[in-house]
This record gives C-alpha cells, structure tokens and sequence, in this order.
C-alpha cells in the first residue's frame, strides 16, 4: 500500500468504528465514504471525501485531489459507474446517483467548497483544470 491508500485505510476504520466521527486530521463528522467501482478493473473501492451537504438528498464532492493536474481515479470511476451508495455520519448507508455539475451550475457548488475551506481555494491555484463538482443525489 502506498501513503494515501494507508491513510485511507485508517480514516475508512475509525470511521465506521466510530459511527462516522473521524479525529484523524481533524475531520470530525464531515466525511463521507464514497462506494465505487473500477471504471477499466471492475474492483469495488471505498473512498473517504469530504462533501458539501447541498440539500436533505444530495451531497457534493469536489474532484479535487490536492490541486493535482489530473482528477482523481475515483471521478471517473463515479462516471463510469453512477448509481453507487455511500456511507454518512448522519444517514448511514444512502444510494446515490452521480452527477457531473457543469457551466453556473458547476460555479456555484465549486464556490461553497471554497467558502467552506481554505484548501479548496489552495487546490485551485495549483491546478490549470477546472476541479469537477458532482452532485450525489439520493435515489
């Protein structure tokens, strides 16, 4: 395993050992675990994100990877594969849909990201690409 992925690994587990409070870095209750499959391999993978709660059924995640010129594998694994479930601190287990956010609609979320933290408004001035939003709606 690499950094990341033992990092991961340990915030995935206190996580659900804790129902969904996380002390690690200070996230508290404000991640989520993102279920998805492999777009190319077809492997189930669990990933911690940090999500904008737009309304009582959808939550927004930004593909922001640290400001990285590339987006993370999980974006396209969302894309590839839409209908996935994640785990919250204060639903539990929901079903979602996936959806890219584009033109104002895109904007607008990408700004509650960087009015809700710093490192959102550091990840965009790493990067030249414009960091995708997706919407993660209850089905």
């Amino acid at each position: 395993m690499d950094g990341v992925s033992d990092f991961n690994s340990q915030v995935i587990a206190e996580f659900r050992q804790n129902d969904g409070t996380v002390t690690t870095a200070g996230f508290g209750r404000s991640l989520i675990l993102v279920h998805h499959v492999g777009a190319r391999s077809g492997t189930e993978r669990v990933t911690p994100l940090v999500p904008v709660r737009d309304s009582e059924d959808t939550w927004l995640v930004a593909a922001s990877k640290a400001g990285a010129p590339d987006n993370p594998a999980w974006y396209h694994n969302l894309l590839a594969h839409p209908d996935v479930t994640i785990e919250t601190p204060d639903d539990g287990v929901v079903d979602v849909h996936v959806t890219e956010l584009t033109g104002d609609d895109r904007d607008t979320a990408w700004r509650k990201f960087t009015d809700m933290s710093d490192g959102f408004r550091s990840y965009e001035e790493r990067t030249t690409r414009t960091i995708p939003v997706l919407a993660l709606t209850r089905r």
